[in-house]
């Protein structure tokens, strides 16, 4: 596992030991910031069940101005924090070691993101917590992107009328990437 491009671009990160953690691969992270490479530069980046950081850590070697990784895990945390020591990505990044919706709750009022990426364990439901949550929170404006990695049999149909929507799905073999954004036309109605 590398960065793929950028500032840091070539230098490997630590993943986390054991099974607990789903890296995701160099190549299907390569597709994922293929499609998102024009909203990154700039972007305040969003990372929830972040393993070992390595897509906000992407995101900052290709522009981000921050990332922020929220990880409950002891051992993903030091992975994370070790791989923002070796990026030398300190400045650019900020972790929130907590569960990923009390810490949601407590960034409410204090950031609004750009992007924001989500792999959570697959088959748990964990992403439609997350979604039914971010639908209604100030966190998200309505040029926010939210993208979860998730099985490939994943159902949305939860998030009819909450006024977020799925706006693309790429599949991939076993998994794929949901993009999600406000919906613009139902909040004109």
């Amino acid at each position: 596992m590398r960065i793929i491009a950028g500032t840091a671009r070539s230098l490997p990160l630590k993943t986390v030991a054991g099974t607990d953690t789903r890296p995701t691969t160099d190549r299907i992270k390569e597709t994922l910031f293929n499609i998102i490479q024009m909203e990154v530069p700039g972007s305040r980046f969003l990372d929830l069940f972040a393993g070992s950081g390595q897509i906000g850590l992407e995101a900052v070697s290709r522009g981000a101005r921050e990332a922020v990784f929220v990880e409950n895990d002891k051992k993903a945390l030091a992975c994370i924090e070790e791989n923002i020591r070796f990026t030398k990505f300190g400045e650019q990044t900020r972790v929130y070691r907590s569960d990923v919706m009390g810490a949601l709750r407590s960034m409410e009022g204090k950031y609004q993101f750009d992007l924001i990426f989500m792999d959570p364990p697959y088959d748990r439901q964990m992403e439609r917590d997350v979604l039914l949550y971010l639908a209604a929170s100030r966190l998200v404006t309505e040029e926010t992107m939210i993208i979860a990695e998730v099985a490939k049999k994943a159902d949305f149909s939860y998030l009819d009328g909450t006024g977020l929507i799925l706006k693309r799905l790429k599949t991939y073999r076993t998994n794929a990437h949901a993009f999600f954004g406000k919906d613009i036309a139902q909040k004109e109605v």
